[in-house]
């Protein structure tokens, strides 16, 4: 079993974060195999408020959370405050090392730029946050017209919706296509196998 850790913040877009959650939850539910423990993650204790108003209440803060082995970073307007948290940023730049997978969804890809785990790579990231990313991180290739770009052990996506695509895309590239669609269609989402590979 691995664990996903899904961190969460003020102002964090629901979707970005709820569709990996969705996903990564349901995988192996047909067969009752359970290959992720997935689990919400604050910098502290008590109540996030998401977008519009949607109250959470994670479930571990950075300080007592399981060692994660996948990390899910989304966006939304929360991202633009939390680039410039130096105790949110440091600590997923330390996780790095002991992580399989960093994903990053919409704009979350501002987040991994300012923490560093960006440079030399390829990116993607929401379409109105395009020239942001390139403005913070100029020694990453910004793929605009990608919506998901899988650099090996740091995988992005681009805005919202395309958060499912990607955990979708993740659970092939670890568990098989099989699980994947199997997967999709519990959820009953319109996914193709092949998407961006």
């Amino acid at each position: 079993m691995r664990n996903v850790a899904i961190l969460i913040f003020d102002e964090v877009e629901v979707l970005d974060f709820c569709g990996p959650f969705e996903v990564f939850s349901v995988t192996g539910r047909r067969d009752n195999s359970n290959p992720f423990d997935v689990y919400t993650v604050a910098e502290k204790p008590g109540p996030v408020t998401a977008r519009n108003q949607l109250s959470i209440n994670p479930r571990y803060t950075i300080s007592d959370c399981p060692k994660p082995d996948i990390l899910v970073v989304p966006g939304g307007y929360g991202t633009r405050r939390q680039m410039h948290n130096a105790v949110l940023t440091g600590w997923i730049k330390a996780r790095l090392h002991e992580l399989e997978l960093v994903l990053s969804v919409c704009t979350g890809a501002l987040l991994l730029a300012t923490a560093g785990l960006l440079e030399g790579l390829a990116a993607t990231t929401h379409h109105g946050a395009f020239e942001l990313l390139e403005e913070i991180a100029p020694n990453t290739s910004v793929q605009r017209d990608r919506r998901i770009v899988d650099n090996g052990k740091i995988i992005l996506s681009a805005g919202i919706s395309a958060g499912i695509d990607m955990s979708l895309y993740v659970v092939a590239k670890l568990l098989g296509d099989d699980i994947a669609q199997e997967t999709a269609e519990y959820m009953e989402y319109d996914w193709r196998v092949n998407l961006d590979r």
